[in-house]
């Protein structure tokens, strides 16, 4: 018999919506975790309806929610409000992204829960912060993107573009999932249950520090390159004779001379000046780029991958989406288990989640549909079944 999941023993309830509170649970729900996801009757989390991509599901919720419990409550209800309550005195975690304000309105900010729950760990993620002067508005992953610098740092020279991953609110959960791990190791270590906040605005301003730094102490921002790099050249790009894109870099100065020497067959262009150092090879890019271009030009893109790697240069070939999903690294090492969607005949493929604990099997268990356990979670909680049907009929459940 395998062993328990490292967080088995651990109930986490949720009020969460969108992407980052719904992929921190997530995290948690892959080692085990009971994740409760607390939606609105009538719908649910409005992420189910982003799309109908997937067996009819939403590309986003599928991704984010497998081996979690719905349940569905009216939070402006009273007796909604009474269940919540309820299922809170048993748990563990609580997690919340609903809009500025909410949260506190319901009387179940961070110290109020603390007061009537002492053991209980609430997390907070919202998108500025919930002091400050933006304490107030409204955040989603773009406008995080927009205001920590990330949009004027993607793109070409004539186009900002947006990352095209949900950046922000992915660093906003894994923030909130590593808060709350740490929350869990204090509590059990100490007997104090920490508070966790995250917000967008400050995951995000974390991953731009390296740009931030760069522009504070160099007087610029680095400037938009495409697919380059904008502080290490060459990496980036080029095209083979045959058409193929193949990206690499060139990362310090033993790599620039066996590059010289095994790849451009010019091994003098180690000590050439324009291109011995680093910062002088990003300087005269466009120079350099050049040279490398016309040995592309000479090679099929196989070729010039195999003279890469012997002279020890990494590179890539770019891919597509379709060609990512049938990656070797992916497949050989059996990164893809079947899951369950609601509605749905066939299972849909989902990766492992990426930690590998050794003696851990992650639970992948299905995606819920909305309020598909509500009737159970309830039951669990002491009521019977003429009670849940009076609870339903007022609408305080799905």
């Amino acid at each position: 018999m395998p062993p328990p999941l490292p967080l088995a023993q651990i109930t986490v309830v949720s009020l969460e919506q969108a992407v980052a509170a719904p992929f921190a649970t997530r995290q948690l729900a892959d080692l085990g975790a009971r994740v409760i996801k607390v939606e609105r009757p009538g719908g649910g989390d409005f992420a189910r309806r982003y799309d109908t991509t997937v067996h009819g599901q939403a590309s986003y919720f599928v991704w984010l929610n497998r081996s979690k419990e719905s349940l569905t409550l009216d939070l402006k209800s009273e007796r909604g409000l009474e269940v919540l309550e309820e299922l809170l005195a048993k748990a563990d975690v609580f997690v919340q992204n609903l809009a500025p304000g909410a949260a506190t309105r319901l009387g179940l900010g961070a110290p109020e829960l603390q007061g009537r729950h002492p053991r209980l760990i609430p997390c907070t993620i919202s998108g500025w912060g919930t002091d400050g002067p933006w304490a107030d508005r409204k955040a989603y992953d773009l406008l995080v993107q927009c205001q920590t610098g990330l949009l004027q740092l993607t793109g070409t020279p004539d186009e900002a573009v947006r990352a095209g991953i949900s950046v922000a609110d992915i660093a906003g959960g894994m923030y909130a999932y590593s808060g709350i791990l740490s929350a869990l190791f204090t509590r059990a270590t100490t007997g104090r249950a920490p508070t966790v906040e995250v917000s967008l605005f400050d995951a995000l301003a974390e991953w731009v520090s390296q740009p931030a730094y760069y522009t504070r102490y160099g007087g610029a921002q680095p400037p938009r390159v495409g697919a380059r790099h904008a502080t290490v050249a060459p990496y980036g790009v080029f095209t083979a004779a045959d058409g193929k894109d193949v990206m690499l870099s060139v990362q310090n100065e033993r790599e620039w001379a066996a590059f010289c020497r095994e790849f451009l067959g010019r091994a003098e262009l180690a000590d050439d000046p324009r291109f011995a150092t680093g910062s002088g090879r990003v300087a005269h890019r466009e120079a350099l780029e050049a040279i490398v271009s016309v040995r592309f030009a000479e090679l099929g893109g196989d070729e010039a991958a195999a003279l890469l790697d012997r002279a020890g240069v990494a590179n890539a070939g770019v891919n597509s989406v379709h060609d990512f999903l049938a990656h070797p690294v992916l497949t050989e090492r059996g990164r893809w288990r079947d899951i369950r969607v609601p509605g749905a005949d066939e299972p849909v493929q989902a990766l492992l989640p990426p930690a590998v604990l050794s003696g851990v099997t992650p639970r992948m268990d299905p995606v819920p549909d909305a309020g598909e356990h509500t009737e159970a979670i309830l039951a669990e909680l002491g009521r019977d079944a003429d009670d849940i049907a009076r609870l339903r009929a007022e609408g305080v459940c799905g």
